[in-house]
């Protein structure tokens, strides 16, 4: 397993290089400056389009504006909220946070960009099931371009869907189990197994209906859980106001300059800032990765652009605002840089095991472990992966000489031992401190912080919020995945690709991976692969995005585009769907 991680870690190195950073960026700013900041159109035109004002009982379509960004930010707001910005944090240190900020505005840009392009070349041959997405968009525009490039159009767009299907095995699908697993184990000891059984079941359950039941569970369970967790968030934030000020000046200055390894937190530098809160802030809201695009595509509206403004609201509300409050909780409470568990009299002995290919392997002695002096919990149960600080050769993914070593409680003669894994340093390590620290990946990161301020909070509502999170992205990510294999296959694979799916929830519970670092491996390749292939797209064919959006913002301008007199009432927006239908 470990070389399978390590190999992971390669391939993300060279997907993640920091050149595909800087052209993401450059992306998002080009559109945000050729649009003439969309983003403000997104905020003040986007909410008015959401009430269904502008739309007509006409237009085709399976579902409303509402119901197609619930879909959406059912993918997005969740776990790559409570997990991801905890993985964010606990990496790349509160600089990570910063970075995200900056994604998620020039995010909306390049959302606007995608769902408009997928919506000027959705294929309608079935108005009641609409296919769009970048694949659509390259196969149908360079036919339209030439049509004896129809062929290469198709080749690409069939690339693009073998990575969207990569991601949604990793981050939209296995990420989320494995999350769901591993707070539920945490808190309640039930088996992560069991746990991927019941949510294999649930999830089937609800994609066999198509997506008009996505769009209407999505509808239900997003702005419930949105609404349960960021009321949640405030209180806690609340309960730690003083430090608040100083937080978000630690966030911008942490941004610029390296942080110093203290507690938990082993330190990094800037770039490893730069590099974590941008791939955090891209698995939260997905913009450049062209799957949101997906389903909007299946939205009512005649007007592509219209459409383009409401999925530009997305990565605002999943980045900006539920990233920023997930990510004060962790910061105001300490969780990020918390103290050890339990302290070494006497710590392990530091042994060299080998020397692989000039690399020289290193790993801890096993002894007793000492009592455990959390105020949470005052004894060891065997379920706890926990790690120490050591200062060895330089860590390249922070910037300094310091390291975590792994390992796994288990009992041996009715006493607590630690199952220690390896690192790699050309020098021997030395300890930082003699403190076993308890990891906390993901999800359960976040949970510990609002236990920190009301016991029992993190354990009951972040349980739960991370459960719903879990079932309505996997939900949304199934479709995602469905829509490549109806452009790679056609609709017969259908069904055999949803048991595929569901069987493959399960497997992520097995207990394969147990660290932030392999998860984050496993779910940031996926991320990776659809901007390799989508931003390609875009970049080629976002002339014709901006044109319509252009011409959209002055027909409303000019009041060509009108409200309609009679809109649709607050039921059938928002709940029934009926927002279009009168």
């Amino acid at each position: 397993m470990d070389t399978f991680n390590q190999i992971m870690a390669n391939i993300g190195d060279i997907i993640w290089h920091q050149n595909v950073l800087f052209v993401l960026l450059a992306t998002g700013v080009l559109f945000t400056i050729w649009s003439g900041f969309c983003q403000y159109r997104a905020l003040t035109h986007g909410p008015a389009i959401l009430t269904g004002r502008y739309d007509n009982k006409d237009d085709k379509g399976a579902i409303s504006h509402f119901q197609a960004l619930s879909t959406v930010l059912s993918a997005t707001v969740g776990l790559g909220n409570i997990a991801g910005v905890a993985l964010a944090v606990a990496l790349g240190g509160p600089g990570a946070v910063f970075w995200m900020w900056v994604i998620g505005i020039v995010g909306m840009a390049i959302k606007l960009t995608e769902v408009t392009l997928s919506m000027l070349y959705r294929n309608m041959d079935n108005p009641e099931e609409p296919h769009g997405g970048p694949m659509w968009v390259v196969s149908r525009g360079l036919r339209e371009l030439k049509p004896s490039l129809g062929w290469l159009g198709k080749t690409i767009g069939a690339i693009f869907c073998v990575t969207l299907l990569v991601s949604t095995i990793t981050g939209g699908n296995m990420f989320q189990a494995w999350s769901v697993g591993e707070i539920t184990n945490s808190y309640f000891g039930v088996p992560t197994w069991v746990c991927g059984l019941i949510l294999a079941f649930v999830v089937g359950l609800v994609i066999i209906g198509g997506v008009k039941r996505i769009g209407r569970v999505a509808a239900t369970l997003v702005p419930f859980m949105v609404v349960v967790y960021l009321i949640s968030a405030v209180i806690v934030i609340g309960a730690n106001w003083q430090v608040v000020p100083e937080t978000l000046v630690l966030i911008v200055t942490s941004a610029f300059n390296p942080q110093e390894a203290t507690g938990a937190f082993i330190g990094g530098g800037m770039g490893m800032a730069l590099l974590i809160g941008m791939q955090r802030a891209l698995f939260s809201s997905e913009a450049g990765q062209g799957s949101a695009p997906i389903a909007y595509a299946a939205a009512k509206t005649r007007e592509p652009a219209r459409e383009g403004i409401v999925g530009a609201t997305g990565p605002f509300i999943d980045t900006i605002v539920v990233c920023t409050l997930t990510a004060m909780v962790i910061l105001t409470t300490g969780t990020w840089n918390r103290d050890a568990e339990a302290y070494y009299d006497a710590a392990p002995e530091i042994t060299e095991l080998a020397e692989e290919d000039g690399d020289r392997i290193w790993s801890l002695g096993t002894t007793p472990l000492p009592e455990r002096e959390s105020t949470r919990t005052q004894e060891w149960d065997g379920s706890e992966n926990v790690f120490m600080v050591v200062r060895g050769s330089e860590n390249p993914a922070t910037g300094n000489e310091y390291h975590r070593i792994y390992g796994d409680v288990f009992q041996d003669n009715q006493q607590w031992h630690v199952d220690w894994g390896t690192i790699t340093s050309d020098i021997r390590p030395e300890y930082r401190d003699a403190g076993v620290y308890v990891s906390y990946p993901g999800a359960t990161l976040t949970a510990r912080a609002f236990d920190d301020v009301i016991p029992g909070l993190g354990m009951w509502m972040v349980t739960i919020a991370v459960w719903l999170f879990a079932i309505s992205t996997m939900i949304a990510w199934s479709y995602y995945g469905e829509q490549g294999v109806i452009f790679l296959a056609g609709k017969k694979a259908v069904l055999p690709y949803k048991f595929v799916f569901c069987f493959l929830i399960l497997v992520a519970t097995l207990g394969l991976i147990t660290t932030d670092e392999e998860i984050n491996n496993f779910s940031t390749i996926g991320t990776g692969v659809m901007l390799w292939a989508n931003i390609p797209i875009m970049l080629f064919f976002g002339y014709k995005a901006m044109r319509a959006y252009k011409d959209y913002v002055r027909r409303l301008k000019s009041g060509e585009i009108k409200p309609s007199d009679n809109p649709p009432s607050f039921k059938d927006v928002f709940i029934t769907g009926k927002d279009v239908d009168r």
